[in-house]
């Protein structure tokens, strides 16, 4: 590989990972695809996912949108974070349903439909108790019916109407069915102001998976894309989804040292025995968070080799004890098992961090390669 590490991203489990949802929900299945899908490349992911069954792409931006289309992909998509200043004739002219929460972003979204001569499609976003984006109980009937306003003149076509859960990977999470039940009152609103929507959707992958009242026609699934049990399984839990994404490197450096020898930075590691030191060239600006300093742990000639010292921002340190190392040889980072016996998953770099599995795979950098095994280039 020419990087000095690469992601390799199997595409065969992105497209086995919809068909497993699918088989649980038997709705229509939207592919998240923001961030770059995760850290995995939104346009091989968005193809595999579509081709595999999913009906509808999801991202957050205009410019997400606008990659998707400039690579050939013309499936539905929707777009739902947007300043109320955002181009949107040009998502209206590459047909990307626009998300919609506020009375401002709506006017800008009609104004510029007004402007193009074509109607704008859109998805109006209710609040249900996420207290993110989205219009609240105040703010809602002045949404749905200025929507159905600019419906009726042919500025605005409404095509969905959804919202967010916030904690649907809580089992048994009293906030499920509050939200469920303000989401109901919401449509129910929606429609006393004439809106007749084709898409309700409120479940993300946990949801999904595990909450058939939040289903609706569609599930928008995110985590359980890439393989991620969204309830915290190190492997593929109940459910049976495989990781997409193994991160890889190889040992750029050996050292043989005694002990009392401080590693890195500080040094706040001093090694209590004589020990193989084995250096990595990753480092937090590859996705490595400092927060998993003494905990975090690596694939290397066969066994899991403990982090050491302060991760650097290109390079980490990994006590390989008495294995023979040698530069050159291969490491696994982030792989998609997960016990004692194979490599980490970005689940467990999320515990030992502190954070989601959502953080770690997004953020691995850009520098990282990237290898999409059973990559097509055929246009979905």
């Amino acid at each position: 590989m020419s990087a000095l590490a690469e992601a390799v991203i199997d595409l065969g489990a992105i497209a086995d990972n919809v068909r497993t949802v699918a088989a649980v929900t038997d709705t229509e299945l939207m592919a998240v695809v923001k961030a770059d899908g995760f850290g995995h490349g939104a346009v091989p992911v968005a193809r595999a996912a579509l081709r595999a069954g999913a009906t509808w792409l999801g991202v957050t931006s205009a410019s997400e949108a606008l990659a998707l289309r400039d690579a050939g992909i013309t499936a539905p998509t929707l777009s739902w974070l947007h300043r109320p200043d955002d181009d949107f004739d040009r998502l209206i002219d590459a047909g990307v349903d626009v998300g919609v929460s506020t009375i401002t972003h709506l006017h800008a979204v009609a104004d510029a439909a007004v402007r193009l001569g074509v109607p704008a499609t859109v998805q109006l976003k209710a609040d249900t108790g996420l207290t993110r984006n989205g219009a609240g109980r105040d703010d809602w009937p002045d949404l749905v019916t200025w929507a159905r306003k600019y419906e009726v003149e042919g500025t605005v076509r409404v095509r969905g109407v959804w919202s967010h859960l916030a904690d649907a990977d809580v089992p048994g999470t009293p906030g499920l069915a509050r939200q469920v039940r303000t989401f109901a009152e919401a449509l129910h609103i929606a429609r006393g102001a004439g809106l007749d929507p084709d898409l309700v959707h409120l479940a993300n992958s946990a949801a999904a998976l595990s909450a058939p009242r939040t289903r609706f026609d569609l599930c928008r699934i995110g985590l359980a894309l890439y393989g991620v049990d969204p309830f915290g399984a190190l492997g593929p839990g109940a459910f049976g989804l495989r990781a997409a994404l193994t991160l890889r490197t190889t040992v750029v450096n050996v050292k043989r040292v005694a002990a009392g020898t401080g590693v890195s930075y500080g040094p706040e590691h001093v090694t209590s025995a004589p020990t193989t030191l084995a250096l990595l060239p990753l480092g937090y600006a590859d996705g490595l968070p400092r927060a998993t300093e003494g905990r975090a742990e690596v694939w290397l000639g066969g066994r899991r080799c403990p982090i050491v010292g302060r991760i650097a921002m290109d390079q980490c340190v990994v006590d390989a004890g008495d294995l023979p190392v040698t530069i050159g040889d291969p490491v696994v980072v982030l792989g998609p098992a997960g016990d004692d016996a194979t490599p980490p998953t970005a689940t467990e770099w999320a515990r030992w961090a502190g954070t989601n599995p959502n953080e770690i795979l997004t953020g691995i950098g850009a520098r990282v390669g990237r290898d999409h095994l059973h990559e097509r280039a055929d246009v979905a």
